[in-house]
């Protein structure tokens, strides 16, 4: 298991453990990556995460999936109530860590993020393979959407003058200063927020997680403490 002196070392598993549960009936390995990248080679007996999973497929809108539609997505995927799921994907953890999040907000924490991905795995010499699994599509995935991981607009609003509150954009520097509005009608960014891209907590040569210490440094350094109410987008 990785064990970095984080808060919450059971969310991340190294290639190690993965190579060694892959089999095991209750694990499901999801990569998050595009079909493109899952073609050229993944772990075996993964399965592929439906592109753009974290949108609403009726309207487009980047938000999280109905519930009968996750589970429609989860259940494909052969993730049932009891199911493991290991996440993993070629981009720093992004993905992963997206869907590690949509597991837990519609509540199914038994969900681990590999840590440092496809690059660990590869680099570790670790079997590849180019073959689609057909997963149990018999399983019941349950939906127990966790309203209280979530905030709403008016909340939000309120946090901007609160001083125990910190709203933290996480997005990149052009979607901060309004030069890239990926799409967005608008541009910009929350009044009041501090901007520090995700991926300055992550290595970007192992693609694994900074070290524990590292990221408490950065995080305070942007003002982001165990002691504020912490909002993200």
């Amino acid at each position: 298991m990785a064990q970095e002196g984080y808060s919450h070392p059971e969310f991340l598993v190294d290639a190690e453990w993965v190579d060694a549960h892959k089999d095991d009936a209750n694990v499901v390995i999801v990569d998050c990556d595009v079909e493109v990248g899952f073609v050229r080679g993944h772990i075996p007996g993964s399965v592929l995460v439906p592109d753009n999973f974290e949108k609403n497929p009726d309207t487009g809108r980047v938000v999280l999936m109905e519930p009968e539609q996750f589970k429609a997505m989860c259940q494909g995927l052969g993730i049932g109530d009891d199911t493991l799921v290991i996440a993993y994907d070629n981009a720093q953890s992004l993905t992963a860590a997206r869907l590690w999040w949509a597991l837990n907000t519609y509540g199914h924490s038994n969900v681990k993020v590999l840590d440092g991905g496809w690059r660990r795995w590869v680099s570790e010499g670790r079997k590849i393979s180019f073959d689609r699994t057909h997963p149990d599509t018999s399983v019941t995935f349950t939906p127990n959407r966790d309203e209280s991981l979530l905030v709403k607009v008016d909340e939000l609003k309120a946090a901007c003058n609160l001083d125990s509150a910190v709203i933290w954009d996480v997005r990149s520097d052009g979607e901060w200063d309004g030069s890239a509005s990926r799409g967005n009608k608008r541009v910009g960014h929350v009044p009041g927020a501090v901007h520090l891209e995700w991926f300055n907590l992550m290595d970007r040569d192992t693609h694994r997680f900074k070290s524990a210490g590292d990221i408490r440094r950065i995080l305070s350094e942007n003002g982001i403490t165990p002691d504020k109410n912490v909002y993200t987008y």
